[in-house]
């Protein structure tokens, strides 16, 4: 099984061909490779269910059910295809899904009074990292999985496309949409930002 590459190992052990060779394992039914997959992409899959669900368990059921859904779908993988993106739009279909329901659930009466009213100041003006999560949340979610691929998760726009499946001048334009209402939200809560675009 490949490992990832180090500095002083040969040109044979990149990033993609470590891919290849785990889809190959996969295929083949190698219960090791089941566990390699695991143990190497838990946990971004979970980083993304936690930013895109903003909670551990349902993000945990989606990173079960990603994995559970690839191992599915590996018969068919193309194996010189790089296997982060596409378990990260695996990722993020259930996400969006997970999102779908939870806003179909009526609101439970205890959190009604919860809510935060977005035109009220915040309460710590200092806290900028809790308002830009807060900002986030409120974006739409095929924004908000935009936001995070590229963001956190690091992935170049045509990785994002592929993962998502949608053109990739819709990821740019989701992309910039994502940028200018996070500032926007952030200016009506009294955070102004230099650069809105």
């Amino acid at each position: 099984m490949c490992v990832e590459p180090t500095s002083r190992d040969s040109p044979d052990a990149s990033p993609e061909k470590c891919d290849a060779d785990l889809v190959r394992a996969l295929q083949r039914g190698d219960p090791d490779a089941v566990r390699q997959l695991v143990e190497q992409f838990q946990g971004v899959i979970l980083a993304l269910g936690i930013r895109m669900l903003g909670h551990r368990h349902d993000a945990e059921d989606v990173a079960q059910e990603t994995i559970l859904r690839a191992l599915r779908g590996i018969g068919g993988f193309d194996e010189e295809r790089p296997l982060r993106p596409w378990l990260l739009g695996i990722a993020a279909n259930r996400c969006r899904t997970a999102l779908g329901r939870r806003a179909r659930r009526p609101i439970p009466v205890e959190s009604i009074g919860e809510q935060i009213d977005p035109r009220q100041p915040p309460a710590d003006t200092n806290d900028l990292a809790a308002e830009l999560e807060r900002a986030l949340d409120r974006l739409r979610p095929d924004y908000r999985v935009v936001f995070v691929l590229f963001h956190e998760q690091g992935l170049p726009y045509e990785e994002i496309s592929a993962a998502i499946d949608r053109p990739l001048g819709t990821v740019k334009t989701w992309l910039h949409r994502a940028r200018i209402e996070i500032a926007e939200d952030l200016a009506r809560r009294g955070f102004h930002t230099a650069d809105r675009a």
